[in-house]
């Protein structure tokens, strides 16, 4: 522990000689090694990335075990706070917690928070009921008149989908509940979503199906949210990532999480 504690020290006194000391004073990296704990916002309802267990309250996943390596190696303790996609970024604003676990880079969220360098990038896809297989074979099926798409409140989707389908009636569901969870009920015709998490939907849920759409729409960059002018703290993580991928940290996360994708 103390060996981590002397590398994360040295890291910081890197970023120093770039930032100088005012910057260190108000970075979260100061902040944290002076706390001993690492606050991670979460929303604990994205499948593989965040996912909380009603039972235990606790978390797990693919973004849960990174957050988990990075405490380790600042040498602090971890503490995941939960939110919801609505307040994702104003908790990142109101320093509610000193970093988020992954969200898709969008421009209305850069507008208020930074990110880290991206892990992974992704694309959006729609989900249906089996049933309607033959109803939906591409965008172009969903985006009409009498098709109702359900959205999350606060997700990249829920943007996208004013684009996509306009001539759709848009259904936008708040936390705790979750779109696909319309789709379920017959409220929704179809829920769109990432690819990753669609393929663990499918196979929890045997009535989804994923519409065999040409390509993904809006392809990502995901990543994790932290301060927009917090630069130390941001210059940490940066190399931190770059380190870890080195290291095939996340190509080992990537298999356990979602060796289909």
């Amino acid at each position: 522990m103390r060996k981590v504690k002397v590398i994360a020290a040295a890291v910081l006194a890197a970023a120093l000689s770039w930032s100088g000391p005012a910057a260190a004073q108000e970075s979260a990296l100061t902040k944290v090694l002076e706390s001993g704990k690492l606050r991670v916002g979460t929303t604990g309802d994205w499948n593989p990335m965040s996912m909380k267990d009603p039972a235990s309250g606790g978390y797990v996943g693919f973004d849960i075990d990174v957050m988990t390596e990075l405490a380790r190696d600042l040498g602090v303790e971890v503490e995941f706070v939960p939110t919801e996609w609505k307040t994702l970024v104003p908790g990142i604003v109101a320093d509610r917690y000193d970093i988020s676990t992954s969200a898709s880079m969008t421009t209305q969220r850069i507008r208020s928070v930074g990110f880290t360098d991206s892990y992974y990038t992704l694309g959006t896809v729609p989900l249906t009921q089996k049933k309607n297989a033959d109803r939906f074979l591409s965008w172009e099926d969903i985006n009409q008149e009498g098709v109702t798409v359900a959205v999350t409140l606060g997700t990249s989707q829920e943007q996208q989908a004013k684009t996509l389908f306009p001539k759709a009636t848009i259904r936008t569901i708040e936390a705790p509940a979750r779109d696909f969870q319309e789709v379920l009920a017959g409220r929704a015709d179809v829920s769109i979503t990432s690819n990753v998490e669609a393929s663990k939907l499918v196979e929890a849920h045997d009535v989804l199906t994923i519409v065999p759409v040409e390509e993904p729409a809006a392809p990502a960059d995901i990543a994790f949210l932290v301060g927009q002018s917090d630069q130390v703290w941001l210059n940490y993580l940066n190399h931190w990532i770059r380190i870890k991928e080195n290291q095939g940290f996340f190509d080992e996360l990537i298999e356990k999480w979602m060796p289909l994708n």
